[in-house]
């Protein structure tokens, strides 16, 4: 009668014991296993890898939204300062220069920059809702993790406090048909008692990170409004800006004339400045190479120690010694973090190479460099260690500066003071000279800015940084 009784207080301790433990194999597949001799798996380390591995696929997601929406907003930022810059530009140029060309490069330059700032914040509201979208579908998914865990977690709790006597659970333990089962059941019931705790504690934190989420989801929902009246107040500007526009290219085709007969003596400057430029590089290629015949002369009558060989990369280029080749190597391999020629805040009014003007279909430029406009009393300045080779004047730029670098060379033109001389060894970012301050053109302050390699001249945006 006794041994009968046992049994079945056994059988109930089984009946207390849930039969599924979520994250984990049924628990009845586990008692099984241990009734058989079998370890089963620690569930507190399941439990612990399942959650881990849930909460870092989460946070990796809305990390890649968040950088998204960070790296749009400093792209903004960036237009916006640029906005900035063109408007304090605009004003000093307002007073005496109305209608001029390079006024309304200003403003078309202002509405470009004021139209890719409206592109980014669209841009950001649309990774913003996709972000709320994701944080919306977390939610969903915690709720309804929470609720089965509440739903889990409060069947064995009833199921096991319906029979909590220790009576029950010593003779489901004495009941083992060996010794080594009766520790095997001790594991299991301590990991049971430990895998409820867990699961209590498991629903404290996933309420809270419920609450953690909605508080961002409101907080993002406050951001998107924020952009979206911002957006509004762009646009206004815009329009502005447009209508300022349209005045201005009014004010200029009644003075179509004079602006054409403006910029074709403007081309002729700049044409002069190139032939200018080609015929120092030459000259300089051919003192290069009469050095060399010179050094190799010297050498085959023997009169003296022999100079250092000079060698021209490129057939008829300009020949080099060791030092200038090692140079024109850094150079090279600097393309793209040369800093920009001038000094204070500044911007490019005009481009490289061959350009039809966006709003006056009768203007079009061929530029041999860029133009970048600065504030008045700015200086020039070396992107790059060099050795000045000319100094010289030409009508409509002024002063301007050739500067070697092994066989890269950069011009800076339109220049009121010189700083250096020919021979000069100049360093990164030493100052070379004033720019000129146009007072006729409402102050405007702009350095023609060229870079050649050989005889090319090339694109001087991509090398600066």
């Amino acid at each position: 009668m006794k041994k009968h009784n046992s049994i079945l207080n056994c059988s109930l301790v089984l009946g207390t014991l849930p039969k599924h433990i979520p994250g984990c194999s049924p628990v009845l597949g586990e008692l099984s296993e241990g009734l058989r001799g079998k370890t089963c798996p620690s569930l507190s380390r399941l439990f612990m890898l399942t959650f881990a591995s849930i909460f870092l696929a989460i946070a990796s997601s809305y990390a890649q939204s968040s950088a998204a929406v960070r790296k749009l907003e400093q792209e903004r930022k960036a237009a916006l300062e640029e906005i900035e810059l063109t408007n304090k530009l605009l004003e000093e140029t307002s007073a005496s220069a109305k209608s001029s060309l390079n006024r309304l490069n200003l403003l078309s330059q202002q509405i470009a920059s004021r139209k890719k700032v409206i592109s980014l914040l669209t841009q950001e509201m649309a990774a913003i809702d996709k972000q709320m979208e994701g944080m919306q579908q977390e939610i969903d998914g915690l709720q309804k993790e929470l609720g089965e865990k509440k739903t889990n977690y409060g069947k064995s709790v009833q199921s096991l406090y319906r029979r909590q006597g220790s009576l029950d659970k010593l003779l489901f333990i004495l009941s083992a048909e060996d010794f080594a089962q009766s520790l095997r059941r001790m594991r299991y019931l301590r990991e049971y008692a430990e895998w409820q705790r867990m699961q209590a504690a498991s629903i404290v934190d996933k309420q809270n990170e419920i609450s953690l989420k909605k508080g961002e989801l409101e907080k993002t929902r406050a951001e998107k409004q924020a952009l979206l009246t911002e957006r509004e107040t762009e646009n206004q500007k815009l329009q502005t800006e447009e209508s300022n526009q349209k005045q201005e290219v009014s004010q200029l085709n009644k003075k179509r004339k004079d602006l054409q007969a403006q910029l074709a003596k403007k081309r002729r400057q700049a044409e002069a400045l190139n032939r200018q430029i080609e015929k120092l590089i030459a000259e300089e290629i051919a003192r290069a190479e009469a050095a060399e015949r010179a050094r190799r002369k010297q050498a085959e009558a023997k009169k003296a120690a022999a100079s250092e060989e000079r060698v021209a990369e490129t057939k008829g280029g300009y020949a080099m010694t060791k030092a200038e080749r090692q140079l024109s190597g850094s150079f090279a391999s600097n393309k793209g973090r040369l800093p920009y020629p001038v000094t204070g805040r500044h911007t490019v009014v005009a481009t490289f190479g061959e350009q039809q003007h966006q709003e006056l279909k009768y203007v079009r430029t061929n530029n041999s460099g860029i133009d970048i406009q600065t504030s008045p009393g700015a200086d020039a300045r070396a992107v790059f260690s060099g050795t000045v080779t000319r100094v010289f004047t030409l009508p409509g730029y002024n002063n301007s500066i050739i500067v070697r670098h092994g066989n890269y060379l950069t011009v800076y033109s339109n220049l009121s003071q010189v700083y250096v001389k020919a021979g000069d060894q100049v360093s990164t970012r030493q100052a070379l000279g004033r720019i000129f301050t146009d007072t006729d053109d409402g102050n405007a302050t702009i350095l023609h800015f060229q870079l050649w390699k050989e005889k090319q001249k090339q694109n001087p945006l991509p090398w600066l940084e």
